[in-house]
């Protein structure tokens, strides 16, 4: 872990990619907190509140055509161009200042879900284009470790800076960790193959990032199992009210010590998902943190607090997991002109799954105990394991390398 981790940081493209993330993680994720609390505040409901998460999680949908535009730029010019935009677009928030203008909070979170959409495709063609495929493994679990990490403290920050100066001050926070953000992927060195001129219409460069990983068995596989992984946890996640209140008799709030905890888990297993992609490999990787995944969903059962916040970390090591190793495999197998096209569609098909399976748990729970609910969720979990691993001896499709991928083993800056 610790050679992976200097590697990663000895590495000049990685080590700029990593302070981006880490600075542009520290101010979205203290935003998309308070856009909520702020909604919440000026209107007193609950639901306009959860819009301002639909908002960033809409475009999700939307993947595959995302991707197909950000493949027409290149990757560096964008993840400039996306950062500044919404640096820009954040300041449209400064003109909130009553419940009939919370519409613009909604606007600027539906922007935030479009950007980070072309912002994931964005990075994966650069680090594709710019890092060596032997560290793409410790670098997409170091990525992971930082999001996290910041997701653990940015939200109370946030909240803090919220309470005491209200939410323009917020905003404009997470506005210069953008500007900053930006200036800190402009020293990225890479040399980004050029797009050969599409020979399609508009819809068929969208699917052309479905066919490849239709064709890409393994690659399918791996982001078909991420998908039913987070419906899964999407059920799991929606009983976590009843967990506490039924099972453990806390307040409602205290559903914030076992988030942390499920945080914590996630942070350790971005720190070693390197060393653990190389000793098991990728679909190994993936299949170990599906089995721990749905153990610890299990572990919520027990009506004991220590074994549920060790399910928390256990949820927590366990799903990301099969998201990095996805990632890994994606950014080292598909062709440089696919890669944007290639990371949203897998997005969308993995990340999409989970507002569905919050809105059908919420039926289950007023027919069904939280309990049945939950072993059956475990039950669910093992069967992703189970399909994750029957994967054996899968192979992608042939392809040459790029002259970028070719030249990484031998010449990287």
């Amino acid at each position: 872990m610790a050679w992976g981790a200097v590697k990663v940081l000895r590495d000049r493209n990685a080590g700029l990619y990593l302070s981006g993330v880490v600075i542009s993680s520290f101010g979205s994720s203290a935003m998309s907190l308070v856009a909520g609390v702020w909604a919440k505040t000026l209107t007193g409901s609950d639901s306009v509140a959860a819009l301002m998460a639909l908002g960033v999680f809409a475009p999700t949908l939307f993947g595959p055509l995302l991707g197909a535009a950000a493949d027409r730029w290149p990757a560096k010019r964008l993840l400039l161009a996306v950062n500044l935009v919404l640096a820009a677009l954040l300041t449209l928030t400064l003109t909130v200042r009553s419940d009939d203008q919370v519409w613009i909070l909604f606007v600027v979170m539906f922007g935030y879900g479009i950007g980070f959409v072309l912002l994931d495709a964005a990075e994966s063609t650069a680090l594709t284009a710019g890092v060596a495929p032997g560290i793409l493994g410790d670098l997409n679990g170091m990525r992971l470790s930082a999001a996290e990490g910041m997701k653990l403290i940015a939200p109370l920050a946030g909240a803090g800076l919220f309470a005491w100066s209200g939410g323009h001050t917020v905003a404009l926070l997470d506005a210069g960790t953008f500007v900053l953000a930006a200036g800190v992927f402009a020293l990225m060195r890479f040399d980004q193959p050029v797009r050969a001129k599409a020979e399609t219409g508009w819809w068929g460069q969208a699917t052309a990032g479905m066919g490849y990983l239709w064709a890409h068995r393994p690659l399918r596989r791996l982001v078909l199992s991420g998908g039913l992984a987070m419906l899964v946890s999407g059920i799991s996640g929606g009983a976590i009210y009843a967990v506490v209140d039924q099972g453990l008799g806390r307040p409602p709030a205290f559903v914030g010590v076992l988030y942390t905890a499920q945080g914590a888990g996630s942070v350790a297993v971005g720190l070693c998902a390197g060393t653990l992609i190389r000793r098991l490999g990728s679909r190994g990787f993936a299949v170990s943190g599906l089995a721990l995944f749905a153990i610890g969903v299990g572990l919520r059962v027990v009506e004991w607090l220590p074994v549920v916040v060790a399910g928390s970390v256990a949820i927590g090591f366990g799903l990301p997991a099969v998201h990095v190793a996805t990632m890994t495999v994606l950014q080292r197998e598909t062709p440089g002109h696919l890669v944007g096209r290639v990371a949203a569609t897998a997005g969308t098909i993995m990340f999409a799954p989970t507002a569905f399976a919050i809105l059908g748990v919420a039926g289950l729970l007023t027919v069904l105990d939280y309990r049945i609910i939950l072993l059956g969720t475990a039950a669910l979990g093992g069967a992703v394991a189970l399909y994750c691993a029957a994967g054996r001896g899968e192979r992608g499709p042939d392809r040459e390398p790029t002259p970028a991928q070719g030249a990484q083993d031998s010449r990287h800056v």
